[in-house]
């Protein structure tokens, strides 16, 4: 008896970790090269259905239209302040595309605007008990965020508090008032870094004051309310 080869259909059904799509054969195989391609191009090898018949691949199933997008048009596009470079990178070695491997850590590079964020923070050092003069610790009561708008907002989206600045909605204009919804200098340096900018100058000072005690808020050391700092920081991307 003659062996039926089985064949793909034009039109693939996909339900890659939960998320489904539909696409077309020849762009899932547009890549001849590729770990996706070499799945749709022998039956042997496929992947397995799921229960309505869609070709189930036990990925990434939102970053997956990143690579849909990628086949389609052969580049990558990225929206404004993408945080998951590095998880969209392990897709793209999974599914062996090195050219697009090579387009996520620079396809927007182009777009990126130039210009400096300058980071400040004040705050007061946490004092060990019973008068211990060693500090254990920094405590930030806010992180403000200082340059032009579009670039505040691009480095830092919905992590950035606008509520302070009086000329809201306007984007064409630099601040001084911008806050950050967070308390961690650190994830604002991770955020300034994974955009592309570079540190470039720094400045801090200390003052020590007295205050009453009948001032001092509940749960707060005497001490410990004396001393303030302030810092600042001030990147740029080129």
């Amino acid at each position: 008896m003659p062996v039926l080869r089985m064949e793909y259909p034009a039109i693939v059904e996909l339900n890659v970790g939960g998320v489904f799509y539909t696409t077309s054969l020849s762009t899932i195989t547009r890549d001849p090269s590729s770990h996706i391609a070499r799945l749709f191009s022998n039956p042997e090898n496929s992947p397995q259905k799921d229960a309505k018949g869609k070709y189930f691949i036990d990925r990434d199933g939102v970053l997956f239209r990143y690579v849909l997008d990628y086949l389609r048009n052969q580049m990558l596009i990225l929206p404004e302040s993408f945080r998951e470079k590095e998880r969209l990178r392990q897709e793209a070695i999974y599914y062996g595309l090195p050219a697009m491997i090579d387009s996520i850590f620079h396809s927007d590079d182009s777009k990126r605007g130039a210009g400096y964020i300058t980071i400040g923070y004040r705050g007061s050092f946490a004092f060990g008990r019973d008068g211990l003069a060693d500090v254990k610790f920094r405590k930030i009561t806010r992180i403000l965020v200082c340059g032009r708008v579009t670039l505040c907002r691009d480095v830092f989206g919905e992590t950035l508090n606008e509520s302070r600045d009086p000329d809201h909605g306007l984007t064409d204009r630099y601040t001084a008032r911008f806050f950050l919804k967070h308390s961690s200098i650190e994830q604002a340096f991770d955020m300034l870094q994974e955009q592309g900018f570079h540190l470039v100058g720094s400045c801090g000072s200390g003052t020590a004051g007295s205050t009453a005690p009948s001032d001092l808020k509940p749960g707060v050391d005497a001490e410990e309310s004396r001393w303030n700092h302030y810092n600042e920081f001030v990147f740029c991307r080129e």
